[in-house]
């Protein structure tokens, strides 16, 4: 009965953002247009709007609901770099941990159920190197987050550490995309943000760890 609430309701969360074109609302150019009113507000209650956009992005992020990008954007342009990437890592980090254990909550069980030997060696596998997994995979930005989220609530990896590695692995790419909405004025769409010189960056500081855990792995051979 709990499990058919909690569907019915991100249904309906779904349902209302399509139905109503909640989306308009997440996009540069109704943010663009007005910016001057919303900083203006912003100034006057600035503890308000934050607490706002806070709970705006979470909720974003939890019903992995189209705009998350653009809001780290506005973040940006609304906060500055050090305050909109305060606010934006622990937003989208609560948000993707909601995802995640709706997705168990709700999935796991059934996909248990059909899949198990399969899910069995995934989970074995995440038990030992899960942490590196999701490292990587939230480091590269071209692996869509909220599709990350939904899959490893299937998993057995523990929530802390799916927290943790999540807020770290997509740090850099939330100081990017809120450094970039700093001048939001100059940017026309999302597209140009990522170019191939920044993703190649991010896929080689995914790759760090895994370099690193061979090297002490065959540090300790040789000692041994």
């Amino acid at each position: 009965m709990k499990k058919a609430l909690l569907v019915l309701l991100a249904i309906s969360a779904l349902v209302a953002y399509f139905v109503f074109d909640l989306g308009q609302y997440l996009s540069l150019e109704n943010f663009k247009a007005q910016q001057s009113e919303i900083l203006a507000a912003k100034n006057a209650q600035p503890a308000l709007y934050i607490a706002g956009f806070f709970v705006i992005y979470v909720a974003i992020t939890g019903l992995s609901i189209p705009g998350a990008a653009i809001m780290t954007l506005i973040a940006g342009a609304l906060f500055g770099l050090l305050l909109g990437t305060i606010i934006v890592s622990f937003a989208s980090t609560m948000g993707a941990t909601l995802a995640f254990l709706g997705s168990r909550y709700v999935l796991r069980d059934w996909v248990q159920s059909k899949f198990g030997a399969r899910l069995k060696a995934i989970d074995d596998g995440l038990a030992k190197d899960g942490a590196f997994y999701l490292f990587t995979l939230r480091l590269i930005p071209v692996f869509p987050f909220f599709v990350i989220n939904l899959l490893m609530g299937l998993t057995r990896i523990r929530t802390w550490t799916f927290f943790w590695v999540s807020q770290l692995g997509m740090l850099a790419g939330t100081i990017v995309f809120v450094n970039a909405g700093t001048q939001i004025s100059k940017i026309e769409s999302t597209a140009g943000l990522l170019s191939p010189t920044l993703i190649g960056s991010f896929v080689l500081l995914a790759l760090f760890p895994w370099a690193a855990k061979g090297l002490l792995a065959l540090v300790n051979r040789r000692r041994g």
